[in-house]
């Protein structure tokens, strides 16, 4: 499949170049496929599958969501925001220590 590049028009060569896009997009991903399957039946050789040698595959003993631990202190000015003691102080809870109120008068 030669052809003579310099006798084709702006019009054919712009064609050629998405016809040529086209068919490196698809030969790209007839590889991939191709080499996906080639892994997953190395993987299988070996007794495992492909999900567990990559760190996909779902881990035994973590199931559910997370539970929230529950609030332990509420905002005087705002009654909505609340905090449970853990990880960063909330500035609103920064700003009241900073205005003399106790943490135990926050709590709830």
């Amino acid at each position: 499949m030669n052809k003579d590049l310099s006798s084709m028009t702006r019009s054919e060569l712009e064609t050629l170049k998405r016809q040529v896009e086209k068919a490196m997009v698809d030969v790209a991903e007839k590889d991939k496929k191709a080499a996906l399957a080639a892994a997953e039946k190395a993987a299988a050789d070996h007794g495992f599958s492909l999900a567990e040698i990559t760190g996909m595959a779902p881990r035994k003993g973590k199931t559910g969501s997370k539970t929230s631990a529950p609030a332990k202190y509420r905002n005087p000015a705002d009654t909505t925001q609340t905090w449970t003691g853990k990880g960063r102080q909330p500035a609103w809870f920064k700003d009241a220590l900073s205005n003399g109120t106790s943490p135990e008068a926050m709590e709830i």
